[in-house]
């Protein structure tokens, strides 16, 4: 069984896998890159997982096909598979959303941001259209108000591993159809995790959890790492710095952890205490900096 994955969320399905006494002739990922400013080159980590477990590595999709093996597990790869490549070995891939909804490059984020009560993982025949292959199961997870993006991810892509053994070792079954309306999970940009401080208080919050949400400051892009929404009667215009809180549409975002332009991830009060800024500061957004 040949396997094809990238990133950390890919790991466990990969050593589950392996510990399960799988063969795995070949382990197929993305190429070594930079995964930071000031670094060099490195491998992903899936590429670090199988060199850990001693199985071999390849870059070339091909390969999969190309060693002795009856079907291929794709976690979370980052690049489509070719129909001529699916002709040659049938491929499942673990998908960490309730297929239909969240098809696509970032399923988790979009099922956080967009407020809904539950994501999942499913197991799915790859076709060569996106996300669009008969599921052999689907597994249910609630998303708690607490959830970040990397602990859904995390979650999921365990009890993923977990139940992909599982099927694999008692049978597959007979996949069916998806039913439902899709919706699809387009990769987030910049423009997604800018922060409108005239939303509500609950969308900030998400938007925080997601990752990466900003704001600008002093003309300069301002990273809010972590927060907590509040109930308040407070009456201050949105983007209002009140002590340690940002004015919202409808209450209060309590800073937890921010970033400010060219410094390292700090806590929200002491960096509160060294900026000393000035009362009624406001935030901004970018368009109308």
């Amino acid at each position: 069984m040949s396997f094809a994955g990238t990133p950390e969320d890919a790991v466990p399905a990969l050593r589950a896998l392996a510990m399960a006494g799988f063969e795995i002739p070949v382990v197929v990922t993305g190429t070594p890159r930079r995964r930071s400013r000031r670094g060099s080159d490195s491998p992903s980590p899936v590429a670090m997982a199988a060199n850990e477990l001693g199985l071999p590595i390849s870059y070339d999709p091909d390969d999969l096909a190309e060693r002795a093996a009856d079907c291929a597990v794709v976690v979370a790869f980052g690049r489509l598979i070719s129909a001529h490549l699916l002709a040659r070995l049938p491929m499942l891939n673990l998908h960490f959303s309730l297929l239909p909804r969240w098809r696509g490059a970032a399923p988790v984020e979009r099922a956080l941001l967009a407020g809904d009560a539950f994501t999942g993982v499913s197991l799915m025949a790859l076709e060569a259209t996106l996300d669009t292959g008969p599921v052999y199961w689907r597994r249910e997870a609630p998303i708690g108000p607490a959830d970040t993006a990397a602990s859904l991810r995390d979650r999921l892509a365990h009890e993923g591993a977990e139940r992909l053994v599982a099927s694999l070792t008692e049978g597959l079954g007979t996949p069916g159809l998806q039913q439902g309306e899709p919706t699809y999970a387009r990769k987030l940009t910049a423009a997604d995790r800018e922060i409108d401080w005239s939303q509500p208080a609950s969308r900030i919050d998400r938007q925080i959890r997601v990752g990466g949400a900003w704001t600008t400051l002093d003309g300069q892009r301002f990273i809010v790492r972590a927060g907590i929404p509040l109930a308040t009667t407070q009456q201050m215009p949105p983007a209002t710095l009140v002590g340690d809180s940002v004015a919202t549409g409808d209450g209060l975002i309590r800073l937890g952890v921010v970033q400010p332009a060219g410094r390292p991830a700090t806590d929200a009060r002491a960096w509160l205490h060294g900026t000393r800024l000035p009362p009624g500061t406001r935030f901004t957004q970018a368009a109308s900096t």
